[in-house]
């Protein structure tokens, strides 16, 4: 019998997997994907989640994986510099560090493959949960392969369907919302362009009322994510975000010199955004006996500050420190399982306030740019005088980034 199902191998699954199957601890991993090449990845790492790689000793496959760090943040209104801050923006912290998302998932799965209590099942899904009562002991695959477990984990993502086979269910935390619609983000994923400059730049950028931000990720191409306000962008289309012409929508709505740059890509190919929604949200209960939910599929997380990725890793951690001793007690059946789904309640306890407070805080800064959405006058004055009312800004905006940027609180690899 396998003792761990993980269906998920994005940065928590494929993490999780390593740090128990390096415990000795039987682990199958299964992804539904056959390759880790998805276009748009979280690759983003704070302070939090570098910490949280140095803690699972992982600090070494980021560093050999493509990755850059981030040199700073510039916001621009109406066409004027309100403010810039460096990185790191902690004194004595690691600066945002860029990272190939599939290559790291690659190199952590490689490294659990020298584990002989290891599998990974790419290409396939869970298709059913096997259970015993009210237990789930098993999953099926849709390779046809029925696996007998003591504890599936549901990994799968934002849209989890194992959530779904589960009966739990997300409640809603923040909409975003904007008059009679919600805020979604389209993703353009751009051929390394011509630099505005020669570092790294995360820059956000309202004009006219609509907010974009753009940077290079760690292969030197050009991301870029448009925030799309359904009642404001489309009610007044005659067409959907389908068929704009988002590369002159774009370079309208920049300032000169980033729309100088972004003349220069002529590809129409690139120019087909993928469009994500903003849903944030918590699962009231993350567990039943014999399952887990952890990652997105427990807590959808906004795009704001990359909090995804960072929140998985330290889902990892915790996960880790609370299954790793109880697999190795070598207790009998009954008292294994009352303990397990005791450990399963003691994860979300101790994840939960965090994550909450992560999408609070996620909440707060998109606020932040709905102000200059929804009033004309605030974007007007706050261009006009930039040099003036920009150090204010400044500071607010950093002291709100603390938390998003270190976590809520410590977490430490105790097993």
């Amino acid at each position: 019998m396998t003792q761990v199902v993980i269906a998920g191998a994005g940065p928590m699954g494929a993490c999780l997997a390593l740090l128990l199957v390096e415990r000795g601890i039987d682990v199958m991993l299964v992804e539904a994907a056959k390759r880790f090449d998805r276009q748009f990845r979280g690759q983003a790492l704070m302070p939090s989640g570098l910490a949280a790689l140095k803690e699972m000793d992982l600090s070494t496959i980021a560093e050999t994986v493509p990755h850059q760090a981030l040199d700073a943040w510039e916001f621009w209104i109406e066409g004027k510099l309100l403010f810039r801050a460096e990185e790191s923006i902690e004194a004595d912290g690691p600066p945002c560090t860029l990272i190939s998302q599939p290559e790291f998932l690659a190199a952590v799965v490689e490294r659990a493959k020298a584990c002989p209590n290891f599998e990974f099942v790419p290409g396939t899904t869970v298709q059913g949960l096997e259970k015993e009562g009210d237990r789930i002991i098993g999953v099926s695959l849709s390779n046809g392969r029925a696996i007998a477990t003591s504890l599936v984990i549901a990994a799968d993502g934002r849209h989890s369907t194992l959530r779904d086979k589960a009966n739990l269910t997300l409640a809603h935390q923040h909409s975003f919302k904007t008059g009679n619609g919600s805020i979604d983000v389209l993703w353009f994923g751009l051929p390394e362009l011509p630099p505005v400059r020669k570092e790294n730049v995360f820059y956000a950028i309202v004009e006219n009322g609509h907010s974009f931000g753009f940077f290079r990720n760690s292969q030197n191409q050009t991301q870029l994510g448009w925030g799309l306000a359904k009642s404001r962008e489309l009610e007044t289309q005659t067409t959907d975000w389908r068929s704009t012409d988002w590369q002159q929508k774009i370079i309208d709505h920049s300032p000169h010199w980033l729309a100088q740059v972004l003349k220069t890509q002529s590809d129409p190919a690139v120019w087909k955004p993928t469009l994500f929604s903003v849903a944030v949200a918590l699962a009231p209960q993350w567990s039943k006996p014999g399952f887990l939910l952890l990652g997105d599929a427990a807590h959808p997380m906004s795009p704001v500050r990359a909090q995804g990725i960072n929140m998985a890793f330290r889902d990892a951690i915790v996960a880790a420190n609370h299954l790793v001793p109880l697999f190795k007690s070598n207790a009998d059946t009954t008292y294994f399982n009352q303990n397990l789904d005791a450990a399963l309640a003691k994860i979300q306890a101790e994840r939960e306030p965090e994550i909450r407070r992560a999408q609070a805080l996620q909440a707060s800064e998109l606020a932040q740019g709905e102000l200059l959405h929804n009033y004309p006058i605030l974007r007007w004055g706050a261009s006009q005088f930039a040099p003036i009312v920009g150090l204010g800004v400044k500071q607010s905006w950093l002291r709100r980034q603390q938390q998003l940027r270190l976590g809520v609180m410590p977490v430490k690899l105790k097993v």
